[in-house]
């Protein structure tokens, strides 16, 4: 099977997928000896344009896993926006050493529905948007090298396979999870529902400056850029603001989300999980 060009597309909004993305990407590239367009899909503007991808491209694309399974107010644009012509894709995950639960599944069952050949796919433990003191150091070098090299050695199947039985497989294909299945409940500290859906990011003033990198690294376009104080929009707790900020001056005091960080501190920080694999070859 022939393929002239790979796009390796992502969603990350703390940079960790973003990572896996790219060496997948460069592993893809170098066992098929073709370009490879390394793109982000997480800022709005990024995401304003639909994306059509022909039978003679590989996609690789990824997300965060977001309470077990893909961001719900971004699934829409992944439903909406990527169309594919019996288009090959490598699919992955990552998620914060809990669990990525159904959130694989249900990008497969996404992918699948919209022209895509799945046939392989990973998840990949990665340190938690919350908290530091979950797989801090994660992605590292071996395991990016890891990702590298699974890729390449999908892309170099992808080279000697016949285009009806990579189709024939691609169909039987399964992933764990149940792309059906409902979100994960986050838990507080006492085992009980933590509930922080309308919690937002404050602003210490004494600390900010007023750059604006808040409100440029919003994924959902949610933070006033005229007054970065103001969160107007819906916030997806992501963390890009607090991550993204350089002075510290964004945080969250809402105390349901604390009690689930603490939860999650005290329960998934070791020992880290193991990167997983799966692949019709």
């Amino acid at each position: 099977m022939q393929i002239r060009e790979i796009h390796s597309l992502y969603f990350s909004p703390t940079g960790g997928t973003a990572k896996y993305a790219k060496a997948m990407a460069e592993g893809a590239a170098e066992a098929l000896a073709c370009p490879a367009e390394i793109s982000s899909f997480t800022l709005p503007r990024e995401r304003e344009e639909g994306r059509h991808f022909s039978s003679d491209e590989l996609l690789i694309i990824g997300s965060p896993t977001y309470a077990g399974k893909l961001p719900n107010k971004i699934l829409p644009e992944f439903q909406e926006k990527l169309r594919g012509e019996h288009t090959p894709v490598l699919l992955f995950v990552t998620y914060g050493n809990r669990n990525f639960d159904n959130s694989l599944a249900e990008l497969l069952s996404v992918l699948r529905g919209n022209g895509f050949l799945p046939l392989a796919a990973a998840a990949f433990a990665c340190r938690h948007a919350f908290s530091d003191r979950i797989c801090p150091e994660r992605p590292r070098a071996e395991e990016l090298t890891a990702a590298r090299s699974f890729a390449a050695r999908a892309a170099e199947a992808l080279k000697t396979a016949e285009r009806a039985a990579l189709e024939a497989v691609s169909l039987a294909f399964t992933v764990p999870g149940d792309a059906g299945a409902p979100y994960y409940v986050p838990k507080g500290e006492d085992g009980a529902p933590a509930k922080f859906l309308k919690a937002k990011p404050l602003t210490d003033l004494s600390k900010c400056l007023h750059c604006g990198a808040c409100a440029a690294n919003c994924p959902m376009g949610s933070i006033d850029s005229s007054d970065t104080s103001k969160v107007p929009g819906i916030c997806i707790k992501c963390q890009a603001c607090v991550r993204g900020c350089k002075q510290g001056a964004k945080y969250f005091e809402d105390a349901a989300f604390l009690s689930h960080v603490r939860m999650l501190e005290e329960n998934f920080a070791a020992p880290e999980k193991e990167n997983l694999y799966f692949s019709v070859f």
